[in-house]
């Protein structure tokens, strides 16, 4: 038996049982009938197809022999609990149904003799069973498809003489065509022979069970625990779990009262874990995960300290190992299958106790034994008959059942046997691979520390497997984690044994790092032991070999004297790049600018500040610092050469600091430190690297430990590191311009009118500001229609048209002396209201020295102001009839007035120049009143037009009026500026066409007891004649002459007059008498054509006679 093989399940306990059904009969080489039958029986076999075990075994196979069966147990004495070939004898061996297949249709024409020959097949494989009670099965294979039951019958008669002949029931004979659907016709034939292995299992089952009363239990305690299992383990292949899973406790718990001795410990631990096994799993198959688990718990609590024979306590360790395994992996089958684990209860935990367990059974084995001892001749584990006859049992002691062992020498020799044996396992390899399933666990289940904590152990087990470079890898990979979350004391026994990993495997570069790490702050060893370390770096870097690391195995050292030796002799590859980010070295380093920004005509101030951890000091032979802007580097240099390369003291901060000066193309851009490096060593280069402005895999950790303990920097002679922050980019920025810019304006601008602001710029400049140029307008990224509604311009002779720009750019006022001021008005016309932003941009060159250095500075200043836009009046028009009362209808050809108002809304008075009506529709002649007019703010101006509509020929009802044009300034505003047009849309008029149309001619005023002659004229407009009959109302004002009523006929376009003297009898304001008129074709004629009547005239009272004498007296 291979070593470390013993502990294995074997397979026959670990596979699921099925029915073992034997198929005698079949030719699959030379028969291509029999070869489509087997492949239906052997492939694709699906999940709902019945559990069977198919096997072809020729007709005369001798099937294992049957023991006579015992009628009593009175003297038996068992000598083991359960043999090592039963489960494989029930599985592979001994089937529970032989099936005959023979070809023979009902037809045949030799139907005797074929008879007798199935008949002579069926008892050979009756003979060959030797009295066993598997079950014998006969199928017929027929070309045609056989008749439904009881039409056909022929066949049943040669059916029950092959029965007879055969000496088979009717139910252990089957038909099978070989026709186009032989799948299903096989299917059912399955579970025919499902049916009679059930029936076959039912009776051994019952065969086990009858033997129960004839023990007893003082001798046959282990027959106890046999039955049980062998009644579990064949309810299992009938399928009948649940009473498979009962009888396994049953016989779990009968192992527990089994007496337990030295001799015997091993055999009842081996059985108890294949029952726990068979336990855990149906529990597992039932979805009852907390039963297998509660099982596997109760199990391990009742073996644990069971362990034997104290010279061999690595077998316990070994069992206890195997046992964490299995359910481990019995639980990684059920979560494939389904089943849902969470992260505090996952396969994980059980392979990591497993590797516990192998752990400890490696530290057990190679415990010193007996010196000079030599195995055992003749082996007391060689066994002659091939293997062990009951599990669990001892090689040279089998079938012993007694406390004491018989012979006790034998039982030494066996124990060292085996001991010597365990020597030769490849424990690591075990313990390896039992990490490794709990590492994939943990990763699964998102357990990173457990994940990370066993990758170490693996890494362990891989050096003492002395496979130094997977040891190194998996080392190093675990240690990002340890180095992030600043877990010092683990990872400094991580870096030892990596250390001893890159010695041995005389890898310089890992030595180094690893080296530089165990020396750093992080880092737990004793000073002694830095001191060591650091000495044997020192070496390296001189291109020497390093002393041995301690506790190193004897004959790995050796080898690694010869690679290191090698590796000197070689030269290879003497200049080696390290990344400081990615570990805790020896030597910190952080970098800051003064201020995180610089004028470009200053130098810029970088400061470097190196610390060294380790217990001696350390010299370097170059610092330099690589900035963005690679022109820079030169200037961020620190050679051997120079007084500042002295050695690093243990604890104390060095400051380098560096200047140099930005380059006037770098404005506005960024410097940043892309990376420090520093040499180290001489006969071997090693360049220390940070990227960026320094720091660690620890500074993260130690900012956040820094502001959480709030540490207060004190201002003394000595640097506190931890007070020091990177700053690890500065901006250029242009120079601060010695300008003055000032602006005049008088807001709020008004809405098109070119709006004056006053630019005045004064230098304060030493020197001459050379090529000042302005760009002024509207700024940029405001709202896009603002820039279409705004136009800029310098010459205020004319109004900015649509080819002026909001912006207007690069605008040269030549060079100022120091002190000299220059003035520029810009206009600014906006066309709609609003505030805007306007910016005012200087830009100019100026000479300047900065650290002996002569540059051309380019400097520049913005003013911005936001001007608001408002409107500067409102006009309102309104159209009223001659006698001032508001229309909402004009007729046509009818006179009307329209009156325009004109309101100011600027805070600034404003000077209407004139005004005018353009477009109009209507034809008038009243002159325009507005002229020079001046508004203060909330003054209207007001005129007056009369006017007429003329008729329209298109039909259309509603007509525009016309536009309202409007010439006016500011009044502060200089009298050779342009005037603002200012055009308002008048609104449209409703036209009304009136058939009749009559008027008045009367005097403006009348005197009382004088005659006011009155005239009407009367105009037909229509193509009808019309008749109106006209009455006068009578009034107590007055009195008249003329016709009172009068029935009137007008021709078309005629007109008729009646003429009428009113004689006022009242003073002021009278109401003339009425006219009361009707138009026979129009109802409501009299209402519309009263109103182009005068209702009323004002009577002056009647005058006195002057009396001349009177008058000259005076």
């Amino acid at each position: 038996m291979m070593a470390g093989l013993q502990w294995e399940l074997p397979a026959e306990l670990c596979c699921r049982p099925m029915a073992f059904v034997a198929l005698t009969g079949l030719d699959v080489v030379y028969n291509a009938v029999h070869r489509a039958i087997w492949d239906v029986f052997s492939t694709n076999r699906r999940a709902d197809r019945v559990p069977i075990s198919f096997k072809i075994l020729p007709g005369d196979h001798e099937y294992p022999k049957c023991r006579t069966k015992r009628t009593s147990y009175e003297w038996y004495i068992p000598k083991g609990i359960l043999k090592t070939l039963w489960m494989n004898k029930h599985l592979n061996l001994v089937p529970a149904l032989v099936v005959v297949f023979y070809e023979l249709d009902w037809d045949d024409p030799q139907w005797k003799e074929k008879q007798s020959e199935c008949a002579t097949k069926v008892e050979i494989v009756r003979s060959s069973l030797q009295s066993r009670n598997t079950k014998v099965a006969v199928v017929l294979i027929q070309k045609k498809t056989p008749l439904p039951p009881g039409e056909d019958l022929v066949a049943s008669e040669r059916a029950a003489a092959l029965c007879h002949a055969c000496d088979l029931s009717g139910k252990s004979l089957f038909v099978l065509p070989h026709t186009d659907h032989l799948v299903g016709y096989m299917i059912r034939l399955e579970n025919a022979f499902y049916e009679h292995a059930q029936t076959y299992y039912y009776n051994e089952i019952r065969r086990v069970k009858s033997h129960k009363e004839f023990l007893n239990k003082t001798t046959h305690q282990l027959l106890f625990v046999r039955h049980q299992f062998k009644i579990a383990f064949f309810s299992e292949l009938k399928q009948d779990t649940q009473n498979a899973l009962k009888h396994y406790r049953t016989a779990y718990g009968l192992v527990q009262e089994l007496r337990a001795y030295e001799s015997n410990m091993l055999e009842i631990k081996t059985l108890a874990g294949f029952i726990n096994y068979k336990v855990c799993r149906l529990c597992f198959q039932h979805n009852t995960p907390l039963d297998a688990i509660s099982q596997f718990r109760k199990h391990i609590d009742l073996f644990k300290k069971k362990i034997g024979c104290a010279e061999l306590a690595f077998e316990h360790a070994a069992w206890m190992s195997k046992q964490f395994q299995s359910f481990g992996e019995l639980f990684d089958e059920a979560i494939k299958l389904g089943l849902a684990a969470i992260q505090t209860q996952n396969p994980g935990f059980y392979y990591q106790q497993a590797a516990c367990y192998s752990q400890d059974r490696k530290r057990l084995a190679l415990q010193p034994s007996q010196a000079g001892a030599v195995y055992p001749s003749p082996d007391p584990l060689d066994i002659q008959s091939g293997g062990l006859d009951y599990y669990g049992q001892r090689p040279w002691r089998q079938g012993h059942q007694s406390i004491d062992p018989p012979d006790q020498d034998k039982e030494k020799r066996g124990i060292l046997a085996l001991q010597m044996k365990e020597r030769d396992v490849p424990h690591s390899e075990v313990i390896i691979t039992l990490l490794s399933n709990a590492v994939a666990q943990f990763k699964k289940y998102k357990c990173p520390r457990m994940k990370s904590h066993l990758m170490v152990q693996m890494g362990e087990e891989y050096y003492h497997a002395q496979d130094y470079a997977k040891a190194l890898k998996l080392l190093d990979y675990v240690m990002c984690d340890y180095r992030t979350e600043h877990w010092c004391g683990i990872q400094s026994a991580i870096l030892t044994t990596a250390l001893h990993c890159a010695y041995l495997m005389a890898s310089v570069k890992d030595y180094i790092i690893y080296c530089m790490e165990l020396l750093g702050r992080a880092s737990t060893l004793t000073k002694e032991q830095k001191s060591r370390i650091e000495q044997n770096l020192i070496k390296v870097l001189k291109n020497k070999m390093p002393d041995a690391e301690p506790q190193c195995d004897q004959s790995s050292a050796a080898a690694a004297r010869s690679l290191w030796n090698d590796s000197m002799a070689l030269g290879g590859a003497n200049e080696f790049i390290i990344d400081m980010q990615d570990y805790i070295p020896f030597i910190q380093c952080k970098a800051k600018f003064q201020s995180p920004s610089f004028h470009v005509d200053e130098a810029i101030r970088l400061q470097v500040f190196l610390k060294a951890d380790c217990p001696h000091p350390v010299s370097f032979t170059k610092l330099s610092v690589s900035l963005s802007n690679q022109e820079y580097n030169q200037w961020c240099v620190v050679e051997t050469s120079s007084q500042e390369c002295k050695a690093l003291l243990p604890g104390k901060t060095r400051c380098y600091n560096f200047s140099f000066v930005a380059k006037t193309k770098d404005i506005g851009k960024k410097i940043e430190v892309a990376g420090i490096e520093v040499m180290l060593g001489s006969g071997r280069c090693v360049f220390l690297r940070w990227r960026g402005g320094g720091g660690d895999a620890a500074v993260t950790h130690e900012v956040l430990q820094t502001s959480r303990t709030s540490r207060r920097c004190d201002a003394d002679d000595d640097i506190d590191w931890d007070c020091l922050n990177v700053l690890q980019s500065t901006m250029i920025i242009s120079r601060v311009p010695k300008i003055s810019v000032e602006l005049g304006h008088q807001p709020p601008a008004l809405s098109n009118e070119m709006y004056c602001i006053h630019f005045t710029v004064q230098s304060l400049e030493e020197a001459v500001a050379k090529d000042v140029n302005l760009t002024a307008g509207l700024k940029p990224g405001q709202d896009a229609n603002l820039s279409q509604t705004t136009r800029v311009t310098l010459d205020n002779s004319k109004l900015c048209d649509d080819t002026a720009l909001p912006l207007i750019p690069d605008i040269l006022l030549g060079n100022l002396k120091p002190g000299e001021k220059l003035e520029r008005c810009v206009y600014v016309t906006c066309s709609t209201t609003g505030p805007r932003l306007f910016l005012f941009h200087v830009a100019y060159n100026v000479d300047v020295t900065v650290d002996g250095r002569q540059i051309v500075c380019k400097c520049q200043k913005d003013e911005t102001v936001t001007i608001e836009t408002v409107v500067p009046f409102e006009v309102s028009a309104n159209f009223m009839s001659t006698k001032f009362e508001p229309l909402e209808q004009v007729a046509v050809d009818v006179p009307f007035l329209m009156l325009t108002e004109i309101q100011s809304l600027s805070p600034w008075p404003l000077l209407l120049a004139s005004s005018s009506l353009q477009n109009f529709t209507m034809t008038t002649n009243t002159p325009h009143q507005l002229q020079e007019v001046i508004l203060q703010k909330d003054e209207c101006a007001s005129e007056c037009f009369s006017l007429r509509c003329p008729p329209l020929t298109d039909g259309n009802n509603t007509v525009p009026t016309g536009q309202y044009l409007v010439l006016w300034r500011r009044q502060s505003a200089s009298p050779d500026s342009p005037l603002i047009e200012t055009t308002v849309s008048l609104p449209h008029v409703l036209l009304e066409s009136v058939p009749l149309h009559i008027h008045a001619d009367i005097p403006s005023f009348g005197r009382v007891r004088e005659s006011l002659p009155v005239c009407f004229h009367i105009e037909n407009r229509t193509a009808l004649v019309q008749e109106v009959q006209i009455a006068v109302e009578p009034s107590d004002s007055f009195m008249f002459s003329g016709l009172k009523q009068v029935h009137l006929r007008i021709l078309p376009g005629s007109e008729q007059q009646m003429l009428y003297n009113y004689y006022p009898l009242i003073a002021g304001y009278q109401t003339l008498p009425q006219l009361s008129i009707s138009v026979s074709r129009w109802t409501n004629s009299a209402y519309n054509l009263r109103r182009f009547l005068p209702h009323r005239v004002f009577v002056k009272p009647q005058g006195k006679e002057l009396d001349n004498d009177s008058i000259a007296a005076a």
